[in-house]
């Protein structure tokens, strides 16, 4: 059963982009591949998929490297990027969420798995951290900060931001309602769902984030709890 759902791999394995078009394409997806990250950037930018399933050890443009290519195209803000590599060391997993990522899948995986990952990404497609309580307009404006919920925008001081999908979520989410400390169970479940495993340290990278770009005063730690947003 074919959907208009659109997926990009990426592997210099010849192997195992074969084994992932197979299983994706049988899911009834449209499935796309590049064995480099330079021809990834390019069928990205042609075909904007709705999910990027990219191996991180890739000769000449890795996979952190073609991430952050990724998240500079503005076309792209709502592409989902899932970094699919044997290697789980803490340190590439954090390097990827700091290139733009927004999910981390272990190589070696099952079909089933696969399509059951795959599934939980494209449902949390856009902003997944939309509420009513938010504001019933588009724009929301927050002290020096002017979020514009449709358009996927965050201007600072009239400087306009990129922000990852993950990240303009988290912040979306984050000033839904002021004040109120959101604990990291409620991030995890709103940001990624349930169905989705991530390191203790995803929220901590992402917050990092946030803070560098919009500035460290508007998100308070909440030790031993989570975070909050502060007008």
């Amino acid at each position: 059963m074919e959907n208009n759902y659109k997926i990009l791999l990426v592997d210099d394995e010849a192997d195992i982009l074969e084994f992932l078009s197979y299983n994706l394409k049988r899911a009834g997806y449209n499935v796309f591949t590049a064995n480099n990250g330079k021809d990834a950037i390019k069928l990205a930018k042609q075909y904007v998929p709705h999910l990027i399933i990219l191996d991180v050890m890739m000769p000449e443009m890795d996979g952190i490297e073609t991430c952050e290519e990724i998240r500079k195209q503005s076309t792209l803000n709502k592409t989902v990027v899932a970094f699919l590599t044997a290697r789980s060391e803490d340190y590439s997993q954090i390097a990827g969420f700091d290139a733009g990522a927004d999910d981390y899948i272990t190589k070696p995986i099952k079909p089933k798995v696969l399509i059951s990952r795959v599934a939980a990404l494209l449902k949390r497609f856009g902003v997944s951290a939309e509420t009513e309580e938010a504001s019933e307009s588009n724009i929301i404006k927050l002290g020096n900060l002017e979020i514009d919920r449709e358009k996927y925008t965050v201007i600072n001081n009239g400087v306009e931001l990129s922000l990852p999908r993950k990240e303009f979520s988290l912040l979306l989410l984050l000033i839904s309602r002021p004040e109120k400390v959101f604990t990291r169970e409620e991030i995890y479940t709103a940001i990624w769902g349930d169905t989705i495993v991530v390191g203790d340290r995803t929220i901590d990278v992402h917050i990092r984030k946030l803070r560098e770009k919009i500035g460290e005063e508007y998100i308070r730690t909440v030790k031993g709890v989570g975070y909050k947003f502060v007008e």
